[in-house]
């Protein structure tokens, strides 16, 4: 690192060009990304229902609709008054768009499934032709076709849903950051006391973005890209450059406070700042190359937008940034309304959190006890929690194609695609139909029974559709498939596909996977900062304070999402948590844990070093960061709690949860359980293997800290 600051210091404007052409370059392949994305990719791929679904595909075509069309005869008319104008419009549709011809309740044999039980209303479906990203690329031509002037007409479907959740999407990823950038400003010209100094970090989160975005374009030319990976690179591009670059600014300024020259203050800001934040972008990325290992595209995608916006964020900031505060020098703390706005300010909150660990300091056990308590308090409802998927309800409650769905539940109940049952004779001594039939009647939840076809004599398949009294994905239904999978019938297998089935397989591909991707989280965050703080024992409070904020933050988003508390309040919609979401919010809030652990163990570990005891550690460590770490949560907040406007319920999720998470690990966790803690255990906490200096290690993160790290 040493090495690589002299370089910046020796030729800064290389650097920052060199720097900035590659993020623009990046920028390059987000063209046309917004049509690259999917909305899908929340499918097990070799889950049952997959296998089931594809089986009934390749010889029966899709069998889940692209597009439902609802029409609402007006008052004083007939379905069949308003016959005419419907057939009409669905005949002006290119046959090339579709699939198989429309049908409806006006040309179909199957038109009592097709009418609503009031007789008001019929639908027609569609099955677009081509894969899912031309299904929904075209679904504007359809809808547009499919909307009759003057009738009431609804939209639903698989298509519809995509295109309205994408649409979204992109809508509020565009709101996000025009609230947060200027907020973000705001705040860093209050902590720098300058506009220089505060832009830097902002521009810098810029680029990060641009470059990130990009990166994901191009991955999404070779893969599919979930559509909420473009908001997740967003969020945490901006808010990750922008918080580096408010710890590597930070540390420049404080470098020149104590006298050094320009070019030792860049040195010493990349051998400490610089160190420490591509330590933490390592442990970041590594934690999100936990989602590696599901087998949900959606996952994939989210996991390596994730890592490419956490490396370009850190690869600017020891690149560009630095040859930045090379160039500017002391001009970093122009247009400052006062020449020590920023040291007067530091003072002050070296004040506030000097009497706030000193407290912890008399007290620790008393602190950790209460914040411990405090903690579990909080994660309590998790143990209630359930685990859905991403569907209508992720659109507002007031949105058109998730009140078409609504209708589609309650006025044309053989709508729900139910569940799609595969029966196949192993040996022969299979029972008789009708004997299948009632035994799959008797299962509770199984409204109706229905033999398709027999599709494949000599292997004697048949299709059966169970119809089922609860909502596609809902959790009753969930249940009803997980009974209709126990059935056991000699002679027989049954195979369970559908809506609802899909939803279990997901659920039940992340719950399988989520114990390797949190051991791999662990091994190599344990492994990394054992190397870094040669201790064993700083590592395992790591991790287990990064547990803790989980626990306590997944039980509030249950005790709001799944609970309903407050929900009138917020406007969400209430339901099972998204177990895609649930996984991002683990990698994000985790990788964010120990990223602050690490800027607040490093000047613990500057001073220990430097021959403080471990008070005095705690005490210099804490009263060095608070102010930065603090400042970086609330930015963070600001970034992630714009995405909390959303009306799509997995980005407020997102959001709130990211708000949540932050307030707990800035405030309870890391400024206030740490420090009790590594008072508590002592010299314990400098203990490695082999160690005979076990009260004076040295660390690898912050190395050459020097006495300076007990001043000021």
């Amino acid at each position: 690192m040493a090495a690589w600051a002299r370089a910046v210091v020796a030729r800064p404007k290389t650097v920052l060009v060199a720097a900035v052409l590659f993020a623009l370059a990046c920028g390059l392949f987000a063209a046309g990304l917004q049509q690259r994305v999917s909305s899908a990719g929340f499918v097990a791929p070799r889950g049952e229902s997959a296998e089931v679904d594809a089986w009934v595909t390749q010889r029966l075509g899709p069998q889940n609709p692209d597009v439902i069309a609802i029409y609402t005869a007006p008052a004083g008319q007939s379905l069949a008054d308003i016959g005419p104008r419907v057939t009409e419009a669905i005949g002006k549709i290119d046959p090339a768009l579709l699939d198989r011809p429309i049908e409806s309740y006006w040309n179909s044999s199957r038109s009592q499934y097709l009418r609503s039980s009031d007789g008001r209303q019929a639908v027609a479906v569609v099955f677009s032709a081509g894969d899912d990203d031309r299904r929904v690329a075209e679904y504007p031509k359809i809808a547009a076709a499919l909307r009759v002037p003057g009738l009431d007409t609804k939209l639903t479907g698989y298509s519809a849903l995509a295109d309205t959740i994408s649409a979204q999407s992109r809508h509020d990823l565009v709101l996000a950051e025009s609230i947060s950038i200027p907020l973000t400003a705001i705040v860093l010209v209050l902590v720098f006391g300058g506009v220089v100094a505060a832009s830097l970090p902002v521009l810098i989160g810029t680029l990060a973005v641009v470059g990130a975005l990009g990166a994901v374009g191009l991955i999404a030319r070779l893969t599919e890209v979930s559509v909420f990976a473009m908001n997740v690179v967003s969020l945490l591009g901006l808010g990750l450059a922008i918080d580096y670059g408010l710890f590597i600014v930070g540390r420049f300024r404080e470098e020149l406070g104590r006298g050094r020259t320009v070019e030792e203050a860049v040195i010493r800001t990349l051998g400490t700042a610089g160190r420490t934040v591509l330590f933490s972008a390592l442990l970041l990325m590594c934690a999100f190359a936990g989602t590696f290992v599901f087998p949900l595209a959606v996952l994939r995608s989210l996991g390596i937008g994730a890592i490419a916006a956490v490396g370009l964020a850190a690869a600017l900031s020891v690149t560009a940034l630095p040859a930045i505060l090379a160039l500017l020098g002391p001009r970093v703390s122009r247009w400052s309304w006062r020449a020590d706005a920023y040291e007067r300010s530091e003072e002050r909150a070296q004040r506030f959190w000097g009497r706030v660990v000193t407290a912890v300091m008399r007290r620790p056990g008393a602190v950790a006890i209460a914040v411990g308590a405090i903690l579990l308090v909080l994660a309590a409802p998790l143990s209630g929690v359930r685990l859905g998927d991403v569907d209508h309800t992720a659109l507002p409650a007031g949105n058109e194609t998730r009140a078409a769905v609504g209708e589609l539940t309650t006025r044309f109940p053989a709508a729900n695609s139910g569940a799609t049952i595969l029966v196949r004779e192993t040996d022969g001594s299979a029972p008789a139909p009708a004997s299948i039939s009632r035994a799959l009647r008797e299962i509770s939840g199984v409204r109706g029974v229905r033999q398709a076809m027999t599709l494949d004599t000599r292997d004697d398949t048949t299709i059966i559709h169970a119809a089922l009294a609860a909502p596609d994905r809902s959790p009753q239904a969930q249940d009803i498939v997980r009974d209709l999978r126990d059935l056991r019938l000699d002679g027989l297998e049954l195979r369970v596909g559908g809506e609802s089935a899909t939803t279990v397989d997901s659920i039940a591909a992340v719950l399988d996977r989520l114990p390797l991707m949190i051991a791999v989280m662990v091994a190599v965050t344990l492994l990394m900062l054992a190397v870094a703080f040669r201790s064993i024992v700083l590592p395992l409070k790591a991790v287990l304070m990064a547990f803790l904020s989980l626990t306590a933050t997944f039980g509030v988003l249950t005790w709001i999402f799944d609970q309903g508390h407050l929900a009138g309040v917020l406007r969400i919609s209430v339901g099972p948590l998204s177990a895609g979401m649930m996984v991002l919010i683990i990698a994000v809030v985790f990788g964010l844990s120990t990223d602050y652990e690490v800027f607040l163990l490093s000047r613990m570990v500057e001073a220990h070093d430097a021959g403080a005891d471990t008070e005095e550690s705690v005490r210099v460590g804490t009263v060095r960061t608070a102010r930065v770490i603090t400042a970086a949560a609330t930015l963070l907040v600001l970034i992630t709690g714009a995405f909390t406007l959303s009306p799509l319920t997995p980005m407020r999720f997102l959001g709130l949860g990211m708000v949540i998470a932050l307030f707990i690990d800035a405030t309870l966790v890391r400024m206030l359980l740490v420090p009790a803690l590594v008072k508590l255990m002592g010299p314990a906490n400098w203990w490695a293997p082999g160690n005979r200096h076990r009260d004076r290690p040295k660390s690898s993160i912050s190395v050459g800290a020097g006495a300076d790290a007990l001043t000021g």
